[in-house]
């Protein structure tokens, strides 16, 4: 869930001889005011190998108040209220060396236990784990571009993909540094991944297509090979003349019907011409 969403607790207990109209929500739970989060059901201190000291808190029973808009603008009466768990999930570090950030997740069953808690979020990190794979499948190995209908297929484009990042690898010496505005360092690796000649092959493979194309331009014609005639290009409509409305006009203008036409030719079978 977004570090700024609001959810609601749940309502407290009518007391007898009030008047007015009976409460739907419960006090404020804003994920940006520590001040409003009280004391939580679940606590849990645990330590990783990726992320280090990890820190959980789980808060029971908290929905998000609806409104008629989007889905439910055609619902009749009260909406309905949904409660469930909340997980915030705070972590020492990041592979990455990033700033690690506070993680709000919405579970959508009540009064867990500690064990659901601590299941939670280590589903959670195992799931982000498995889309950065799906993202090498798709990207890197790139499994998802061509049709493999076997599995022996798909096992011979994987190790021609693999082939071709081992020559990737071995020219990275090769190649200049190219990187986006936003990936420049002030220092150039001392060992470039297989990334930075893939980076800069569009800038090799146009420069190869220029020197082709000089190449051909300067290729003399064969001796013993008669001169070619111009090559007769239809002419082109001239618009200048005209005014916007007659442009458009004649832009529009309805095309001449293409013709069928049929050549007949005369065969005599016992006597009988047919065409």
């Amino acid at each position: 869930m977004r570090s700024d969403r609001v959810l609601r607790r749940s309502t407290p207990p009518h007391t007898p001889h009030t008047v007015g109209r009976p409460r739907r929500h419960g006090s404020q739970f804003a994920f940006g005011d520590p001040a409003t989060w009280g004391h939580p059901d679940i606590a849990i201190d645990a330590d990783t190998r990726l992320y280090g000291p990890a820190t959980v808190r789980a808060w029971n029973r908290l929905h998000p108040p609806l409104t008629h808009r989007t889905a439910r603008t055609t619902h009749v009466g009260h909406l309905p209220i949904l409660d469930g768990t909340v997980v915030r999930l705070q972590v020492d570090r990041l592979p990455s060396a990033a700033i690690p950030k506070p993680v709000w997740l919405w579970h959508s069953r009540v009064d867990p236990d500690i064990r659901m808690v601590d299941l939670l979020w280590q589903a959670f990190l195992r799931r982000f784990d498995i889309e950065h794979t799906f993202r090498l499948f798709k990207q890197t190995l790139g499994w998802t571009r061509p049709k493999l209908r076997t599995p022996e297929q798909a096992d011979r484009w994987g190790w021609l993909i693999l082939a071709a990042y081992t020559q990737l690898r071995l020219a990275r010496r090769l190649t200049a540094d190219l990187r986006r505005p936003w990936e420049t360092r002030t220092t150039r690796p001392a060992h470039p991944s297989p990334g930075t000649p893939r980076i800069s092959a569009p800038t090799r493979t146009s420069r190869l297509s220029h020197e082709r194309t000089k190449t051909n331009t300067t290729r003399t014609r064969t001796p013993n090979r008669p001169p070619q005639p111009p090559a007769s290009h239809p002419p082109r409509r001239a618009y200048r003349h005209l005014g916007n409305a007659q442009k458009e006009q004649a832009k529009h203008a309805p095309t001449t019907p293409n013709r069928l036409k049929l050549k007949l030719e005369r065969v005599s079978i016992g006597g009988v011409a047919i065409y």
